[in-house]
């Protein structure tokens, strides 16, 4: 599923529902966390490898930030507390796919989700 067009921090339609469906299961395993492990969902954001030059994005470090802070507003809008959340944008730097390919583009385009200890 397409989370971002191309240059975008908005998430698309579908992938939001999509989010909030893993939302709520990430927020039914963390209430069973117990008190004394200090857990946290890192939101991490990332760009295909085409440079960005707007007034908005000056480049995909601040594409990728944007991209994650969509989701943590999500995730807020879900319920998580703020203490539990952060955001990191990894720009074009960590690609799952190679090629030029829109489908490559697209791939990479993405949000990872990751519950770790803080």
């Amino acid at each position: 599923e397409l989370l971002f067009d191309s240059a975008s921090a908005k998430l698309q339609e579908i992938g939001m529902e999509k989010l909030k469906q893993i939302g709520l299961t990430l927020k039914e395993t963390t209430n069973q966390i117990p008190d004394d492990i200090d857990w946290i969902i890192q939101v991490e954001g990332h760009t295909d490898k085409r440079p960005i030059k707007t007034i908005e994005f000056p480049s995909n470090w601040e594409l990728s930030t944007a991209r994650a802070n969509s989701v943590l507003k999500l995730m807020l809008d879900l319920g998580f507390p703020p203490n539990r959340l952060s955001a990191a944008g990894y720009g074009e730097f960590y690609p799952i796919s190679e090629g030029n390919s829109f489908e490559t583009l697209q791939e990479n385009r993405r949000i990872e989700l990751k519950l770790t200890s803080r």
